[in-house]
């Protein structure tokens, strides 16, 4: 059973997320909250699966929210994704650089929010590669010159070779093909890297490369 919290401050949002997810044999919603500092509570307390976070909240936000959930090892399992009314919201690329697991429009389909859920608790990033790259590139060129870091020297040569890939956009089928590997070998150096840099998911891994520089979307033209 997938145990979802919901994190928004309008009831009827809510309401209708829950009767969704509760139609679902295997998911349950455990609790639900009106702002960021009940959903950082609540999700310490009973550890849910998956956390649908709106990023506008009272008091706490859901960055915020998002960023102490990231933050708590004790909470390493609890996947959260933003809940945005646009599509290019500017605060979603923080929210994937502190730990969200990727993010939602509201007006998404209902078959959609399904999927999503799914797909964020079996631990995989819900934003396909090409999402997250145009995600990320729009507010990377926005964003300051890529800092100096030492964090990609625990990598193999071969590792940061696919880490720049998946920054790019590609999925582990197209990496395979690019560097003339199987699939799963490419699989395998993913996970190595996500592991060594200590990143949760591939979301994670694209916006690391992009603030290391492996990736320049609109620096150097």
């Amino acid at each position: 059973m997938i145990r979802v919290l919901l994190a928004d401050d309008q009831a009827l949002v809510r309401a209708g997320f829950r009767s969704l997810l509760n139609a679902e044999d295997d998911i349950t919603v455990i609790g639900e909250v009106a702002d960021g500092a009940a959903a950082v509570e609540l999700a310490r307390a009973e550890k849910p699966d998956v956390v649908l976070m709106d990023i506008r909240m009272p008091g706490m936000d859901g960055l915020e929210a998002t960023r102490e959930i990231g933050a708590d090892g004790a909470l390493s399992d609890v996947h959260v994704v933003i809940l945005t009314t646009f599509d290019l919201d500017e605060y979603v690329f923080e929210a994937l650089r502190v730990g969200a697991s990727g993010f939602l429009v509201k007006d998404t389909e209902p078959v959609e929010l399904l999927q999503a859920v799914r797909v964020v608790a079996r631990g995989d990033a819900l934003l396909s590669p090409g999402v997250t790259k145009r995600l990320v590139a729009e507010f990377a060129t926005r964003s300051r010159q890529p800092h100096a870091s030492k964090e990609l020297d625990v990598l193999t040569e071969r590792e940061r070779e696919i880490v720049a890939l998946v920054g790019e956009g590609l999925s582990n089928d197209e990496i395979a093909a690019r560097l003339v590997l199987s699939p799963a070998t490419a699989k395998t150096h993913v996970s190595r890297a996500m592991v060594k840099l200590g990143v949760r998911d591939r979301a994670q891994l694209v916006v690391l490369a992009y603030q290391t520089g492996l990736v320049r979307p609109g620096w150097l033209g």
